[in-house]
């Protein structure tokens, strides 16, 4: 039941954000609201409430994962390394959604003049890690019961679909468009909610796992 709870509770929160997100972006590029608000809820603005909430996704997400990492090594299992280094990825994705430090990356010689789907350079790095860590994790995944295994993969995509790949139309746009613009904005704010999304459906999906591991020592 409190499993369900928080579900819901993650359902509903990351709805209003997106929505909230979406409407001040679009108050403010058709009646021209320049009002603190705006950089208060926009999801294509950083330092504020949707990036707190996306950090604090990626953060829960990293708890959860150690708490099951120390449950697994203590039955025993080879794979607690993996959830333990999981743990320590996504506790660096929540500070990184914070510092914005893959950004900076963009500023490199090489990736710096690009465009088109390609504007955001740090794409190009990004997208060899998580192929690299991708296949390096695939036995681990495969371990996996299949439930878990489902949600996890359902999340991952959504997640990465938003970071990675979401960048390429928003990219394309602000090459020809520029990117103080709604078409920029709705775009933008469609890859801040996969995001979000992704790690809410994440972070339900190891808490299930959690409560799983959790329940047959509970029950001796």
């Amino acid at each position: 039941m409190a499993l369900k709870r928080i579900q819901l509770g993650l359902a509903i929160s990351t709805a209003l954000v997106s929505a909230l997100g979406f409407g001040v972006e679009t108050l403010r590029y058709t009646v021209g609201m320049r009002l603190p608000l705006v950089q208060l809820l926009s999801l294509s603005e950083e330092a504020n409430v949707p990036t707190w909430y996306s950090s604090m996704l990626l953060l829960g997400c990293a708890i959860v994962l150690a708490s099951i990492a120390i449950l697994v090594r203590a039955s025993g299992d080879r794979m607690f390394k993996q959830w333990a280094v999981l743990a320590g990825v996504f506790a660096y994705m929540s500070m990184d959604e914070t510092a914005q430090i893959h950004e900076r990356l963009n500023s490199l010689h090489l990736l710096s003049n690009l465009r088109g789907v390609f504007y955001f350079g740090w794409i190009i790095p990004g997208s060899v890690i998580v192929l690299v860590v991708g296949l390096a994790y695939l036995p681990f995944v495969f371990h996996l019961p299949k439930p878990t295994r489902a949600r996890f993969i359902v999340a991952g995509v959504i997640y990465v679909g938003g970071a990675l790949v979401m960048e390429m139309p928003l990219g394309s746009w602000a090459t020809k468009h520029g990117e103080d613009n709604l078409g920029y904005a709705l775009i933008d704010g469609v890859e801040e909610t996969m995001e979000m999304v992704g790690a809410s459906l994440f972070l339900a999906a190891l808490l299930r796992h959690r409560e799983s591991l959790l329940t047959p020592r509970e029950a001796t």
